[in-house]
């Protein structure tokens, strides 16, 4: 029987595992891949407070290193589902179940891809999901932002103020984002909209160097000049297997505010697979010590 039983091992379980153990507790961390998440594949971090550069696999192992040396246990195994059984939560799993006091749902999301040519091949080498974790890197350089909605917008605007031209490509004739932040854009001189395109290619051998685009109204095909690619067309959270037990929003997203609570007694969700507005690094592990302390003080009831 653990204490804590966390789905996920990326900064939000990990920080949880953390936070559990330092209480007392005993915790496991169930990765169905590898631990550390989506930040291991960010060449960079330099927004994380107290850590002024990192690249994000060492972060990542830093913190599973301090979990495991704490007494968290870790096991890769792909978790398939929840019961309750009379206020035991089972966490069931390819291999086996595990019998858990409490359970932290840290399942993260999945940035959506383009599927185009050379996505993967460049992705942190010009290729990147995040404008506020990567955007300072390209200080001084052009860049394209992809997607219409209000993500895309707000990367936009973000790396406005670090870049010398910012490219805003969207597949439609008009953004799905907020207005508001139309309008400014709209106002600044290295922001330049190109609509009604798509992209065809990410250009690059060894870094990204353009990319090809296609008008969709007139069927050219014409080439921008970047020397970064800022995908922003959605998220996709790893929730449908939870959607049983805990409430989901529309998008998949596990009902939870910051006190990490969500309808199910006992079960708490953090970082970036909860319904939240900001998701960060330090967001992620915020919650993780939120979730986890809740976690420890349903246990001792």
């Amino acid at each position: 029987m653990y204490d804590i039983g966390i789905v996920g091992g990326g900064t939000a379980g990990m920080t949880a595992a953390i936070y559990g153990q330092r209480a007392g507790k005993r915790t496991v961390i169930i990765e169905g891949g590898s631990f550390g998440g989506q930040i291991t594949s960010s060449p960079n971090v330099e927004n994380y407070p107290g850590i002024a550069s990192v690249s994000g696999s060492e972060f990542s192992m830093n913190l599973l290193d301090q979990a495991v040396k704490l007494g968290a246990e870790t096991e890769v195994e792909m978790v398939t589902g929840i019961r309750d059984e009379n206020g035991t939560k089972i966490i069931e799993t390819t291999g086996k179940e595990y019998p858990c006091r409490s359970v932290i749902l840290a399942t993260g999301v999945t940035h959506r891809h383009l599927g185009v040519p050379n996505e993967e091949r460049l992705t942190g080498a010009g290729v990147s999901y995040c404008a506020t974790c990567d955007g300072a890197f390209f200080r001084g350089r052009d860049v394209a932002v992809i997607g219409g909605g209000s993500t895309a917008l707000q990367d936009a605007e973000f790396l406005a103020n670090y870049c010398s031209k910012v490219y805003l490509v969207h597949r439609r004739d008009e953004f799905r984002g907020e207005e508001s932040i139309v309008r400014r854009l709209r106002e600044k001189e290295n922001v330049e909209f190109v609509l009604s395109a798509t992209v065809k290619e990410i250009l690059g051998d060894t870094v990204v160097e353009g990319v090809l685009l296609n008008n969709k109204k007139t069927g050219e095909e014409f080439e921008i000049k970047v020397a970064g690619v800022f995908i922003a067309v959605g998220q996709i959270p790893q929730n449908e297997k939870f959607s049983d037990i805990v409430k989901l929003d529309s998008s998949g997203f596990i009902l939870a505010s910051e006190d990490c609570v969500t309808s199910h007694p006992g079960i708490y969700a953090a970082g970036d697979c909860r319904t939240k507005e900001v998701r960060q690094l330090t967001t992620a592990a915020a919650d993780g010590a939120v979730a986890a302390l809740a976690a420890c003080k349903y246990t001792a009831q």
